[in-house]
């Protein structure tokens, strides 16, 4: 069943911004994946107008990074911006990032937004040797989190913001072969998948965590849409969504079927259910925490299979923190 929000698919970024332009108003707010045009971009420029305290921009390209701050500045001149470098695929990046937000003179981080991430390819690894998806769209984002966790438990309701997908239906997470064998059984659909997965139990682990909850950390795992114009999908090519389409045959989506397309949105669509996730008020309460939304709303009920239950968010949990070689107890 959906959740309390009143929104839907087709209710604009803009309209949810307005709506909480009081709980966005001074908040400190640190976005990953910010390059122009992309939804973390996009976001930013959502709430921009209603004086957020402090948008930290972090992400792999410092050009690119930077571009954003510009226009932000441009939709609203009085507006605190910092620039953060941040390559998710390297964890001596993510610690050296981690450390910079910890030196801020900011006390607190009100929210943070996971929405960096890498979509299809071909086999590749991070720079330790971690397949790409897996140690880019998951772990980069594990260890980051639990690294500036004090900052966000200074705030007085912090929230975790984790930029999943529908493409979790592709995979669960494969326990006994993360990394595809070093690529031997590599599928580009399957690994991006095990991903938004594990974006889903990393969620839910925040959630399932007495002393962050008691504490006042919400987390959500947000499916945002499909935008064919992001950088998300650079470099895609017809026959890789042949192989998407063909897998989604495979395991009986209905995506797979004669015909079936994809449910394009538009921009302001696409970064609705961050806008929501971050700042509605009404996703306070205890029952909500560690959903999955999308159109605007909690939508538990679209969650598939392939996510499991609470031991498997406390499975991945173990297994990331021996990836990352930390133990983190809140």
């Amino acid at each position: 069943m959906p959740g309390p929000l009143p929104y839907t698919r087709h209710t604009p970024a803009s309209t949810i911004a307005a709506d909480n332009a009081a709980h966005i108003a001074g908040k400190v707010v640190l976005t990953s994946g910010v390059s122009p045009h992309g939804t973390g971009a996009l976001f930013l420029e959502a709430i921009a107008a209603y004086s957020p305290a402090l948008l930290i921009l972090a992400g792999r390209n410092t050009s690119k990074t930077r571009a954003t701050a510009t226009k932000l500045a441009s939709l609203n001149p009085s507006i605190k911006t910092r620039v953060l470098d941040l390559d998710l695929a390297s964890q001596a990046s993510v610690r050296r990032a981690a450390a910079e937000v910890n030196a801020y003179g900011e006390d607190y981080i009100d929210v943070l937004v996971n929405n960096a991430g890498v979509m299809a390819g071909p086999y590749r690894t991070t720079s330790d040797g971690l397949e790409m998806h897996f140690g880019t769209n998951h772990i980069g984002h594990f260890l980051f989190t639990n690294l500036v966790m004090g900052k966000l438990l200074a705030a007085p309701a912090p929230r975790v913001v984790n930029i999943s997908s529908d493409g979790h239906r592709l995979s669960g997470i494969r326990w006994d072969d993360v990394g595809f064998s070093g690529g031997k059984t590599y599928n580009q659909w399957v690994a991006y998948g095990q991903s938004k997965t594990a974006n889903i139990l990393f969620t839910r682990a925040l959630a399932a965590n007495a002393g962050l909850t008691e504490r006042g950390l919400r987390s959500f795992a947000v499916h945002p849409g499909v935008l064919m114009s992001t950088s998300l999908a650079d470099g895609l090519e017809a026959e890789d969504f042949a192989d998407l389409k063909k897998l989604d045959k495979e395991i009986g989506d209905p995506l797979g079927e004669e015909g079936a397309s994809f449910d394009v949105k538009t921009e302001e669509e696409m970064v609705a259910t961050h806008v929501a996730a971050a700042f509605d008020p009404r996703l306070e309460g205890a029952e909500w925490n560690g959903t999955y939304m999308e159109d605007g709303d909690v939508h538990e009920e679209k969650v598939r299979g392939t996510v499991g239950g609470r031991e498997d968010a406390e499975r991945l949990w173990r297994l990331s923190e021996g990836l990352v070689g930390d133990k983190f107890r809140w």
